[in-house]
């Protein structure tokens, strides 16, 4: 019979990954700010960093959420800028991760988007996610929210966050 290794061991695996993972966001980090240089246009911006974040990392789907409104006037997350097959193109607020994630104000992180109460299924090959909001510099209201998929169970965990806050206060500079 073979061991599953001990605690520490287990501990010890997941401190090599999670560092792995941070030298990877560390040079997406510094790539991003060569990469935008001083450019402002938010569809540029958020364009370019879908891009880079989707083709660094690998993930299933990449891209923003922008905060709009529909044609009455309610506020919904509208499809932005985004790396990956077709999506959702509207969010109504509180709904499924990202409207949650705008809601609270908050990173949510989904090991499996299929306990996620609300979800909503723009693809059935998404597994787990984290959704990110962007604060405006201003009034430190939300203007969109970053959202990854994979397509692999508990693909984020907190080391993703700490890094995809760090990139979204980044990117909602550049888009002030």
């Amino acid at each position: 019979m073979r061991s599953t290794g001990s605690k520490s061991d287990r501990e010890t695996i997941v401190g090599r990954v999670n560092e792995a993972k941070s030298v990877k966001y560390a040079a997406l980090t510094e790539d991003l700010g060569c990469l935008l240089g001083s450019e402002t246009d938010s569809i540029a911006v958020l364009s370019n960093a879908a891009s880079l974040i989707h083709e660094r990392m690998g993930f299933f789907w990449t891209g923003f959420y922008r905060v709009g409104r529909d044609s009455f006037g309610t506020p919904e997350l509208v499809l932005g800028p985004f790396q990956g097959p077709p999506a959702c193109m509207r969010i109504a607020y509180g709904k499924g991760v990202c409207g949650t994630a705008w809601a609270k104000r908050k990173t949510q992180i989904v090991p499996d988007v299929e306990q996620f109460p609300g979800h909503i299924a723009c693809s059935s090959r998404s597994r787990s996610e984290i959704v990110v909001p962007l604060f405006d510099v201003g009034s430190g209201e939300v203007f969109a929210v970053l959202d990854i998929d994979s397509e692999r169970l508990a693909t984020f965990d907190e080391t993703d966050a700490f890094w995809l806050e760090r990139i979204c206060r980044f990117l909602a500079e550049k888009c002030k």
